[in-house]
């Protein structure tokens, strides 16, 4: 009895591990395998949403208007350096387009408010647009890649003297080299 009881369950279980799985239904999942080149597909291997490709429909992604990678401005708080989380998926995109595009160079353009003095305000704008390019260089950007300047308070993007200006005016800005 115990043989035939042990070849029954073998012959299920060898059975049972041919067989298919039933399809489980769940949420929808997105592929997020590389593309091979496919017609108005990215090839940087992201999807949609308009982050960092290199190809896209409209041409440069750099000057598509619906691309991420037509923003150029990551916005401070008040004495402050650190990357809001905000920005991250912007600089990300930059990021990947640079590893992507290895001959591409830009200019990482740290800026600040008209409060402080002009030494502390070009400091400031300096750890601010070196920020950006360490962000930029752990996502995959090279070094060479990317220069820092700090205008300080000496290129203030709104003229006032409120918060609302302020606010404008704490900033780096992300300039292509021959693309801007």
């Amino acid at each position: 009895m115990n043989k035939s009881l042990f070849a029954a369950l073998l012959a299920l279980c060898v059975v049972a591990c041919q067989s298919t799985p039933p399809k489980e239904e769940g949420a929808p999942v997105e592929d997020r395998t590389p593309s091979t080149g496919t017609a108005g597909a990215t090839t940087s291997g992201t999807t949609s949403g308009g982050v960092a490709g290199t190809a896209t429909r409209g041409g440069n992604p750099l000057k598509d208007p619906g691309s991420v990678l037509s923003k150029r401005i990551v916005y401070f708080d008040f004495d402050s350096y650190v990357v809001k989380d905000e920005y991250k998926p912007l600089i990300e995109a930059h990021a990947r387009y640079l590893q992507a595009n290895r001959g591409t160079r830009m200019t990482v353009q740290g800026n600040a408010d008209e409060r402080g003095s002009r030494e502390y305000n070009i400091a400031l704008g300096q750890r601010r647009a070196d920020a950006v390019k360490k962000m930029m260089m752990l996502y995959g950007a090279g070094e060479v890649q990317i220069e820092t300047v700090s205008f300080g308070k000496e290129k203030p993007r709104v003229e006032g003297h409120d918060e609302g200006a302020w606010a404008q005016n704490r900033r780096d800005e992300i300039i292509y080299v021959g693309i801007d």
